[in-house]
């Protein structure tokens, strides 16, 4: 399991979308995330530190 650092879903790995980014890849929940994701990295890397913070899936 990988948490999706756009929405902080935990997202099972095998068929998830996926982006490489600095040598590591990130899985996410759906297409939505993966392109929010794609389109400013950087914002969601920072916001994956304080992800427990505020859980759940938000679009």
């Amino acid at each position: 399991m990988s948490m999706d650092p756009v929405c902080g879903m935990d997202v099972k790995e095998e068929g998830a979308p996926t982006s490489d980014y600095q040598g590591k890849t990130y899985y996410f929940c759906c297409e939505g995330c993966k392109k929010s994701f794609d389109e400013d990295p950087k914002k969601y890397l920072n916001k994956e530190e304080h992800a427990h913070d505020h859980p759940g899936h938000h679009h």
